[in-house]
């Protein structure tokens, strides 16, 4: 923000509250916000500033750089309160975050209308998930009658690592069923290798209580990392 812009402000201010903007308060105000842009969301926290109630009945509303700031920020997190990016499967993690910080950015700034309700799920299923599970899972069974419970484990039953449950306490993934993963409790396409071993039969505990851990913080601070930039994008957005 300029010097100028600071001047167009405070005279927004002024409508408000009757103060005198002078060349001096202008260049003050410049300094304190000069990491803004003079957009209409500074112009809607001034306006939303002095619309709010003082918490004192009779106390007169003086407003400063720092409330311009903060009724903008609030302005911003309300536009991305239902905001979701959906993504697309075939971006890479750099992609990832540089279409989440513009998709964030457009929406915060409201160059893009904000969400009205939080995303559900639909009742319906995506048109490829058929053949997804067939390729993938070879199981072609919705829509189909489900058998009872023995019947059901017999059906199920093959060779391999999924013809047993998995060994891995924190998995126990059923017979037929794909194992889950370690950042995620539902089904994934990974099989531990512990129920690879002891589906032919070779001891299940491959790892030392060392290793275990070692691998678990690291998909620790992979999660925690993936967390950090996800912050760091909003709090760019909202900043901007």
């Amino acid at each position: 923000m300029t010097p100028d812009d600071a001047k167009q402000l405070l005279g927004a201010c002024a409508a408000f509250d009757n103060r005198q903007p002078s060349l001096i308060a202008a260049r003050a105000w410049a300094t304190s916000l000069k990491d803004l842009p003079l957009d209409q969301d500074c112009f809607d926290a001034v306006a939303r500033y002095y619309g709010t109630p003082p918490k004192e009945a009779g106390q007169r509303l003086w407003i400063q750089p720092h409330d311009v700031r903060s009724h903008r920020d609030i302005l911003r997190k309300e536009r991305l309160e239902n905001f979701v990016y959906e993504g697309n499967p075939d971006e890479t993690p750099a992609q990832y975050l540089a279409n989440l910080r513009r998709s964030m950015k457009a929406v915060a700034s409201g160059q893009v209308p904000a969400p009205t309700e939080i995303p559900a799920l639909e009742g319906s299923f995506h048109p490829n998930v058929l053949q997804r599970l067939k390729n993938e899972f070879d199981f072609d069974g919705v829509g189909r009658q489900v058998p009872g419970e023995d019947d059901a484990v017999a059906e199920v039953r093959r060779s391999g690592p999924l013809g047993i449950e998995c060994p891995v306490p924190a998995c126990a993934a059923p017979i037929g069923r794909p194992c889950k993963s370690a950042l995620r409790s539902r089904a994934s396409k990974v099989i531990h290798p512990a129920r690879r071993r002891a589906a032919q039969g070779q001891p299940v505990a491959s790892e030392t209580v060392e290793q275990i851990e070692n691998r678990r913080a690291a998909s620790i601070a992979k999660l925690e990392q993936i967390i950090a930039n996800q912050e760091a994008a909003r709090e760019e957005a909202l900043g901007e």
